[in-house]
């Protein structure tokens, strides 16, 4: 009874698409929560709303407007922080409430603004199609591609920028194809979250994984899991409580980053306790710091 809700076929593609935008969010969130950048994360999500408006009101494909949005954000915010006076986090931040404000301005002008507005902000995962499926897979495809190519210059830029340069890595585009993947991920979790909840599937799955594992590859399979598993629990929860989808999926994968750190710290707890018994009790005690991977 309990996973009767797949039997449809909306619910199938709602799972296989959670499950696509779970992957990429893993990969990409990992280095989002490595590098600091959740703050950019979520100033993209808010800078689609205007392509995502204006495409309603033409009646255009919402993900080419939003995607175009998020484009046009992210470079904005790279040409203010290089030419201007500007700092990074005080340009994201201006561009945030420039491009929120003008996606609700335009959204207001629509006679269905209350019904826009919601599937804008969290989106409606249970819509989504075979087409939507299909750019999902695509989007994993160069997602993976592109973090296995670059995987060198990320983990070198994420150190120190200047030896990634002595090593011939180009930080400098190390930096921006890894802001197109964030735009990437983003766009690609529109349907399934909306754009105010798409920093829970690029945050929280990482973070959780991180508790457990310390090398980058494994973080971010952990993380896609782990993601996976929130999309499935959102849905079933959704399903049989009544409550909306996207926000349900993205409160699942926030409570899984609070289950995994509530874990690993009382493991860790109870790892200090159990040498600090033997050495009472006589018995040879092993670091923790002994054991490897």
């Amino acid at each position: 009874m309990l996973l009767d809700p797949f039997a449809h076929d909306f619910m199938q593609r709602a799972l296989i698409g959670g499950s696509l935008v779970a992957v990429v969010c893993g990969v990409v969130g990992t280095w989002v929560v490595i590098r600091g950048m959740a703050f950019l994360g979520e100033a993209i999500g808010h800078g689609m709303l205007p392509g995502v408006a204006l495409a309603t009101l033409l009646g255009l494909p919402v993900v080419l407007g939003g995607a175009a949005s998020a484009v046009v954000m992210s470079a904005t915010i790279g040409t203010l922080h290089r030419r201007g006076r500007l700092s990074y986090d005080t340009a994201i931040g201006l561009l945030f409430v420039a491009m929120l404000s003008l996606g609700v301005i335009i959204v207001s002008h629509s006679g269905s603004f209350a019904t826009d507005a919601t599937v804008m902000l969290f989106g409606d995962v249970l819509a989504l199609r075979a087409g939507d499926i299909t750019m999902l897979a695509i989007a994993l495809a160069v997602t993976l591609v592109l973090a296995a190519a670059f995987h060198r210059a990320f983990v070198a830029s994420a150190f120190d920028p200047r030896v990634a340069h002595v090593l011939g890595l180009r930080p400098a585009l190390a930096q921006g194809v890894l802001v197109g993947l964030v735009t990437l991920a983003v766009v690609a979790s529109y349907q399934a979250v909306g754009s105010l909840l798409v920093i829970g599937l690029l945050l929280a799955p990482a973070v959780a994984a991180g508790q457990w594992t310390r090398r980058i590859p494994t973080t971010m399979a952990l993380a896609a899991l782990l993601g996976v598993g929130a999309v499935l629990l959102g849905l079933l929860v959704s399903w049989h409580a009544g409550t909306a989808a996207g926000s349900t999926i993205a409160f699942s994968a926030v409570m899984l980053a609070a289950l995994s750190a509530a874990s690993a710290a009382l493991l860790t707890r109870v790892r200090r306790q159990v040498p600090a018994s033997g050495a009472a009790h006589g018995a040879p005690v092993l670091a923790t710091s002994d054991r490897k991977a």
